[in-house]
């Protein structure tokens, strides 16, 4: 899967879970999320992108997802 389909998917799933007012719930769920549904693959080339682009086209949520101690 390219890594743009992976970006909207992951920008997709933050945007879902922003609506949680609590931030420690919206970065688990998209935790949990990625965990449950994305392929280990699909898990670790949307890590290894945002390693090389800090900052950029993701979610904050999915950032912070990515960046956490529990990550997914």
């Amino acid at each position: 899967m390219s890594v743009e389909n992976l970006i909207k998917m992951a920008n997709q799933i933050g945007q879902y879970f922003s609506t949680e007012s609590d931030h420690a719930l919206a970065v688990h769920g998209v935790q949990q999320h990625l965990q449950n549904f994305w392929t280990p693959a699909m898990r670790r080339d949307l890590k290894a992108w945002h390693a090389d682009h800090p900052g950029t086209e993701l979610h904050a949520l999915v950032q912070a997802a990515l960046t956490e101690t529990a990550q997914a």
